[in-house]
């Protein structure tokens, strides 16, 4: 094979436009929510879709969780991937970001030698941008977070990445992983815009095995007692949830800012006076 061997990890989260919910125990209830593939990680797609049509070569989209996760697999192949290998197990539940880096890092060494992994920067449901860097860590490459641009020559990748005030150049030697900030190029349309070729794909399931394979924790000799709640350090005290989207405001027009202030401040003690005269001086 020519060109360069990536592997693109993406994850399934609940829509942001549904009402997920809050289960009894505290957890989200994720079952009622709609799924969407999580935004942030359509950019990594992207940048690898580009290393593609510029060098050649193939990639492999990689998701871990229950089965429905199996939709934004066959999604990432619509764009364009050329494989899809979705990690699943029953044992993978409660899993924290120490845990899923582990669990994820096990799939990349089980796709063999690889040049590049490509991550979003973060989760709608996580927010933590804690994973790619752990999955680096775990692998052993060297690792460029929130990243721009990228140009790779003979075996050295040449990035633009975002720091507070600017940008930063930097070349790292192949293999490495880098997360995609949302600031890069979107998501080009779907190359298969009628998604014609892919249901076509799942028909034939000689075909559809050849592209998207299911994993367990066994298949790539991963340690239960790290995966999982198992795994996961992290604990949760309590989740609740705060209300329904909307609520009433005041606007305070007409006049001069001096003034609008000056009446905001009054309001502000009439109704909450006792609450502001613990935290102002």
């Amino acid at each position: 094979m020519s060109g360069y061997k990536m592997v693109v990890l993406m994850k399934q989260v609940p829509d942001t436009s549904s009402k997920a919910g809050v289960n009894p125990d505290g957890t989200v209830d994720r079952a009622r929510a709609k799924r969407m593939m999580n935004p942030f990680d359509k950019y990594a797609l992207q940048k690898a879709l580009e290393v593609k049509k510029a060098h050649g070569g193939e990639i492999t989209v990689v998701s871990m969780g229950p089965p429905p996760a199996l939709e934004i697999v066959v999604e990432a192949l619509e764009y364009g991937a050329d494989k899809g290998i979705l990690l699943s197990d029953k044992r993978l539940a409660a899993s924290d970001t120490l845990s899923t880096a582990y669990a994820l890092h096990m799939v990349v060494k089980h796709v063999g030698k690889v040049d590049m992994v490509f991550t979003g920067l973060q989760t709608t449901d996580g927010d933590t941008a804690q994973t790619g860097p752990q999955i680096a860590e775990r692998l052993d490459m060297p690792q460029v977070t929130y990243l721009e641009k990228l140009e790779v020559k003979d075996g050295v990748a040449t990035m633009q990445r975002v720091v507070e005030g600017g940008h930063q150049t930097l070349e790292v030697p192949l293999p490495c992983l880098v997360t995609v900030a949302n600031s890069a190029a979107r998501l080009e349309p779907k190359r298969f815009a009628d998604v014609f070729a892919v249901k076509e794909l799942i028909r034939d399931k000689a075909a559809y095995d050849k592209k998207v394979t299911i994993l367990d924790l066994d298949v790539v000799g991963a340690n239960p007692d790290r995966a999982g709640l198992k795994g996961s350090p992290t604990v949760v005290g309590k989740t609740w949830k705060m209300g329904e989207i909307g609520g009433s405001c005041t606007m305070f027009e007409g006049g001069n800012a001096k003034d609008e202030v000056a009446e905001l401040v009054g309001k502000l003690t009439a109704d909450h006076g006792a609450i502001l005269e613990e935290v102002l001086p």
